[in-house]
């Protein structure tokens, strides 16, 4: 691909998100609400406050893995899986209770409904994954 087309296309996404309501002030709003959330969830706290050593670090590259993941921005450089194959105490029940988190925090915030479902597909796949990583990996 061209870098012409592919600023073309990078134009593209970022349009067809703006008219749904997502942008990079929407993206900091969802990860800022929905980790307040985590933060005090009964299971999902936990595991969260024992794997994260800064809050505001972490926050930061949240918002750039979703503004990679949602606008095609490719301003995040990280690792998930590795990152998550570090925290031991993840467990396959994790996944389905951080997706349902996700998604009441969409409905509680999100401008559109296109909106939540725009984030709930990437979300859906990013979690299946993960979870595939994690937990169904050949010896």
């Amino acid at each position: 691909m061209s870098s012409e087309h592919a600023i073309a296309a990078r134009q593209k996404i970022r349009a067809d998100a703006a008219a749904i309501g997502v942008d990079e002030a929407f993206i900091s709003k969802l990860v800022d609400e929905f980790y307040s959330r985590v933060r005090v969830h009964p299971q999902l706290g936990p595991v969260f406050n024992n794997a994260v050593d800064d809050w505001p670090e972490h926050l930061a590259k949240l918002k750039q893995f979703w503004e990679s993941v949602a606008l095609n921005a490719g301003v995040y450089s990280g690792r998930p899986m590795q990152a998550h194959l570090k925290v031991k105490s993840i467990e396959p029940a994790h996944f389905g209770e951080w997706l349902y988190l996700f998604e009441q925090t969409l409905r509680d915030i999100a401008p559109s409904e296109a909106a939540v479902e725009y984030f709930m597909i990437r979300a859906n796949r990013i979690g299946e994954s993960l979870k595939l990583g994690l937990f169904f990996r050949p010896a």
